[in-house]
């Protein structure tokens, strides 16, 4: 069973109760447009691995039915067994997937916010299907693959709530377990924390790999990865690195170069693709974050395309069985190109109001289209008029000024 889906309200309350933190604490562990871009990477994570999901499961689904060694009992020792393994097997697939180029690829997504709060656990990828390889010695000695998916979510739903900045180290428990201060540290970019702490539920093995590093008080985490996402668009975080992996096996005279690059150290280029076509890394000494204000206006206007973004997703989760498979990938189709277009305005694109037009209009069209209740259909064309008016009404449209890269600077607030 897929525990997910049930802790989506629980990850959405955590979420207020830690803006309501935010508030009364005066910290600044928030930004609407990091925010939304976390969890608009979310939404496409799942939608996505509607679509991907049969293949591996698939594949597991053979192994376990043809190569497993044993056959064993549904009894809770076998549940608390597959607990732990998965979660042993997971810090060798989360330690690959920063040490593997192809792997990273996809990784990156999840490390790519330069903000470290709730939002970022949701920051998922939608660009691999490679993990499931890693669970494949479950099926072999036997794990059935109702528990597989059960302990994997809740593999998952554990890690929710260790991004947070509001939880200091919690004394003994540092030892055995994953906690926010140890994954503070994971998620930085310092020299000091770089590819440390891989562990999903249990920090014992990276004690025992040597992989482990305790958060320091006067080492204060400077979250992203060292070369800047330097957008709010979810599209283009999933296909960033593999774009850089792309051009660089094109630009390699060698053949072997071309291969190897995805499969070798992350980070590693060929030498002469580097020695042409340098890549510039960020400087932590004169580190900034990227940044493009938006006024009270538009962040408001964010939100809502956002809300509606969650609500098509929803009903492809919890309706996905009365749908047909072109109804759900119509509606899939809209949401990545939602996701896009919100991403756009978010970087402050002089084309965003075109596309957030376009959308608002199609989506008044998509839901007559679809099978759905009369009231969802009402309730979403509304939704969709009433967007349109907001981009119509509150937000000039014009050209807007190139985004701020990497300054803590405000740039000009636009939208008034």
């Amino acid at each position: 069973m897929n525990f997910i889906l049930y802790a989506i309200p629980i990850f959405f309350l955590l979420i207020t109760i830690e803006l309501v933190a935010e508030k009364w604490l005066k910290t600044d562990y928030y930004r609407v447009n990091d925010a939304i871009n976390s969890l608009s990477s979310g939404v496409l994570s799942q939608m996505t691995g509607l679509l991907k999901a049969f293949i591996p499961f698939t594949l597991y689904l053979m192994v376990f039915e043809y190569i497993q060694v044993f056959t064993l009992p549904n009894h809770w020792w076998v549940w608390v067994f597959a607990f732990i393994a998965y979660d042993f097997l997971y810090y060798w697939n989360h330690r690959l997937g920063h040490e593997v180029n192809v792997l990273w690829a996809a990784h990156v997504v999840h490390h790519s916010s330069e903000e470290y709060n709730l939002t970022t656990a949701l920051r998922q990828t939608s660009g691999s299907i490679l993990s499931w390889v890693f669970y494949l010695p479950l099926a072999v000695i036997g794990v059935d693959p109702v528990i597989l998916i059960s302990v994997g979510s809740l593999n998952l739903i554990y890690q929710f709530w260790v991004h947070t900045r509001h939880i200091p180290k919690l004394g003994w428990y540092e030892n055995y377990f994953v906690t926010p201060s140890n994954h503070r540290v994971h998620h930085a970019q310092n020299e000091i924390y770089l590819d440390r702490n891989y562990g999903g539920v249990f920090i014992i093995w990276d004690r025992i790999f040597n992989t482990f590093q305790a958060e320091l008080d006067d080492e204060k985490p400077i979250y992203g990865v060292r070369k800047a996402l330097q957008s709010f668009n979810p599209l283009w975080v999933n296909m960033q690195v593999y774009t850089q992996l792309t051009r660089d096996a094109y630009r390699a005279q060698r053949w072997q170069d071309k291969i190897s690059i995805w499969f070798r150290k992350t980070g590693w280029r060929p030498a002469d693709v580097d020695a042409k076509y340098p890549l510039a890394k960020t400087d932590l000494s004169k580190f900034k974050k990227y940044d493009f204000a938006l006024s009270l206006r538009a962040k408001l206007y964010a939100i809502l395309q956002y809300t509606i973004i969650v609500g098509l997703g929803l009903i492809v989760l919890l309706s996905g069985d009365a749908l047909v498979f072109w109804e759900q990938l119509t509606i899939i189709s809209f949401i990545v190109f939602s996701s896009y277009s919100l991403g756009a305005f978010l970087d402050g694109k002089a084309y965003c109001t075109l596309l957030e037009a376009a959308k608002n209009i199609s989506l008044v069209g998509l839901v007559y289209l679809i099978t759905l209740p009369t009231a969802m259909q009402v309730g979403f064309a509304i939704a969709g008029i009433f967007a349109l008016l907001c981009l119509v009404l509150l937000i000039r449209i014009q050209p807007l000024p190139k985004a701020q890269v990497h300054s803590n600077l405000a740039p000009k607030d636009v939208f008034k």
